[in-house]
């Protein structure tokens, strides 16, 4: 499709015969656990940016530096693409540090990647596991072969490169597009694997699980990029400045235009190193003579591959009466490229010419006469238009133009996939039709597909759920295709949700043991956190769900200990549910004062005058303070202190046992 399409402006310039090769760029990781977006764009020219979605957990997420940990130039894959040190690369997780809960990423390129000329590489994999699926032209699932592995390695073990340990590799299962770490599951560093695929790949999905521990995976991306370059002559006139060089991309499209130079050079520099470029010609204007037209094909291929695309030339001269030139459209105003017209006369020669990237055909040299003027359409057009009658006149030298042809195209068909209120990228949808016709297509990132040019008829409708996914409803759809377009076949998916998150104290260390109910449309769930502080419910259909911690001994809650959250069909994963409690303060007794004895009543002598006993002359004795303690009188010290003994022993206070003597007193 050549509308809408942003297209490189260049000016010519010499192009070297050096392989450049370079890291991926990514836009910073955006949402939260159980919900991740970004986009992957490598450098090389022409590649197709691709729309990134996972449902990895949170926690040692996000696009990294790639300053401590690397791909260096001794390893296999940097051997090829260079060392990645201080490039970025992503960091992701499973769903959930459980077997039974890996993580979905899906790459979705904007259009079809080129046949080669780029690599993945999945590093980290060693307590973990790694299903790899892509998809490629018209939703067709790549065989393992297709992937392109090129083998496991580690990126610890080379020198130079990062300061890390380690010499365990995955192994690669191509039957199951498996690959797996360390047979005893143990979490090392540095064992990764790379692929080159080696067919058009439309959607990359990566299928990540748990086996032990708390794993991290990484991914990388990286392309190679050669250089296309030719020259442009005036026959019988040397080098032409000022022609238009179209690069086009395998399917087609439009990437980048330049002009030649001066001295009739022109370049493209810098495009994915694989087959199937092409390099398109428009002459300039030549207004003080007949005009210009190409002598040979207007198009030729550039294959970038193994080498850079030199001698890519183009030989143009000057147009010989009596030319015939118009435009190849759609009923809708498409250009139509790539279509074959030929021009017959009763007798006579034949003339052939391609149309461009524009839709637009030039044929010079046709002789005074009648002609027939018939068009052979590019593969998925019906019934080619019916032709065109023209007469030259004799001795005539006047261009005949606007013989234009418009082709009538059969309706389309079209719909979106979603889950929830939200497109779901990378799903198959096929179709039967009259005659048994087939057809597929992958939803794009918005979840949208369509099928073009459809013959009129009964057709069926399918979709295909990617993996964790069921169809709401009934997974096909008859549909009748008549003279207009059919939209809005829609299908509906869903897939259980999740809720999850961690609970940690306020020094941020982990609280396991915590106790999190989940009660939602089936009941309640109960999950107690890991030594993580992590806690997960999997399993959840839509609706509205309480999350409620229970508060553990020795703690107290530092925020709400309920939340109410919505799950809707499209299976979120609201993983970021955390809880904060606070290490309670141990319980203080309350003080206690020690104990006081009452005031003691002074002794009362003789005559009812306070004070000590009888004097031995029979005089009366002087008045004195009362004591706070007890007195002389009555029994001897020496015996209190044996009854108080006494009395502690049998768990009797020595103060309650002294007031019980004060009162016998």
């Amino acid at each position: 499709m050549l509308l809408g399409l942003p297209l490189a402006l260049l000016v010519a310039a010499p192009v070297g015969a050096v392989t450049t090769a370079g890291w991926a760029a990514w836009d910073p990781l955006a949402g939260s656990g159980g919900s991740f977006t970004t986009t992957v764009r490598l450098p090389a020219g022409g590649f197709p940016a691709a729309t990134v979605t996972s449902d990895s957990r949170s926690g040692q997420v996000g696009v990294q530096s790639g300053a401590s940990s690397w791909l260096g130039a001794t390893t296999p894959v940097g051997a090829t693409y260079g060392s990645s040190q201080g490039q970025p690369y992503l960091n992701l997780r499973p769903r959930a540090d459980s077997p039974s809960a890996p993580s979905t990423t899906t790459y979705t390129f904007e259009r079809p990647t080129p046949a080669g000329g780029w690599t993945f590489v999945l590093g980290d994999i060693d307590a973990d596991q790694v299903t790899v699926s892509a998809r490629g032209l018209a939703g067709r699932l790549l065989t393992g072969a297709e992937l392109g592995y090129r083998g496991s390695f580690n990126y610890c073990a080379v020198t130079p490169g990062p300061a890390c340990t380690g010499t365990d590799v995955p192994t690669w299962d191509p039957a199951t597009g498996v690959l797996v770490g360390n047979a005893t599951a143990t979490d090392t560093s540095g064992a990764s694997a790379w692929f080159e695929p080696t067919v058009p790949v439309t959607s990359l999905t990566f299928l990540f699980q748990q086996r032990s521990g708390f794993p991290v995976y990484q991914t990388w991306f990286a392309s190679l990029a050669r250089d296309v370059s030719g020259t442009i002559t005036l026959q019988g006139g040397g080098p032409l400045a000022g022609a238009t060089l179209s690069l086009l991309s395998p399917e087609g499209v439009r990437l980048a235009t330049t002009t030649s130079a001066e001295d009739g050079t022109y370049g493209f520099a810098g495009y994915t190193a694989a087959d199937g470029w092409t390099v398109e010609v428009t002459p300039p204007p030549d207004p003080d003579g007949p005009g210009l037209i190409v002598e040979g094909p207007s198009r030729l291929p550039a294959d970038l591959a193994d080498e850079d695309a030199t001698g890519v030339d183009f030989l143009v001269r000057e147009i010989v009466p009596v030319p015939v030139s118009g435009a190849v459209r759609t009923d809708g105003g498409r250009p139509v490229p790539g279509a074959t017209v030929t021009i017959d006369s009763p007798g006579g020669p034949s003339f052939t010419a391609t149309t461009d990237s524009q839709g637009l055909y030039l044929v010079d040299q046709v002789p005074a006469g009648p002609h027939t003027i018939t068009l052979t359409l590019p593969e998925g057009f019906p019934v080619a238009p019916p032709p065109i009658q023209i007469e030259v006149p004799e001795a005539s030298e006047v261009p005949i133009t606007d013989q234009d042809f418009v082709v009538p195209t059969l309706p389309s068909l079209s719909g979106t996939v979603t889950a929830g209120a939200a497109g779901v990228p990378g799903v198959v949808v096929t179709f039967t039709g009259p005659g048994g016709v087939t057809g597929s297509a992958v939803t794009g990132a918005d979840g949208g597909y369509r099928f073009e040019q459809l013959p009129a008829g009964p057709y069926t409708v399918a979709v295909a759920p990617p993996t964790g996914f069921t169809v709401e409803g009934a997974g096909t759809r008859a549909v009748t295709v008549g003279a207009d377009d059919v939209t809005g076949i829609d299908f509906a998916l869903a897939r259980p949700g999740a809720i999850g998150g961690t609970v940690t104290d306020d020094q941020g260390a982990p609280v396991p043991g915590a106790v999190v109910l989940v009660s939602g449309p089936d009941g309640d769930t109960s999950s107690t956190a890991d030594d993580a502080g992590s806690y997960f419910v999997d399993g959840l259909p839509a609706g509205d769900y309480a999350i409620t911690l229970t508060v553990p001994d020795g703690y107290t809650g530092t925020g709400p200990v309920e939340r109410v959250v919505t799950l809707t069909d499209a299976g979120e994963s609201r993983l970021d549910q955390d809880f904060a409690v606070a290490t309670a303060d141990p319980p203080v007794d309350p003080p206690v004062d020690p104990p006081v004895d009452p005031p003691v009543d002074p002794p009362v002598g003789p005559g009812g005058a306070p004070g000590g006993g009888t004097v031995p002359d029979g005089g009366t004795s002087t008045a004195r303070p009362a004591p706070q303690h007890l007195a002389a009188t009555g029994p001897d010290a020496g015996a209190l202190l044996t009854v108080g003994l006494a009395l502690t022993t049998t768990g009797v206070l020595v103060a309650a046992g002294g007031r019980k003597l004060r009162r016998r007193a």
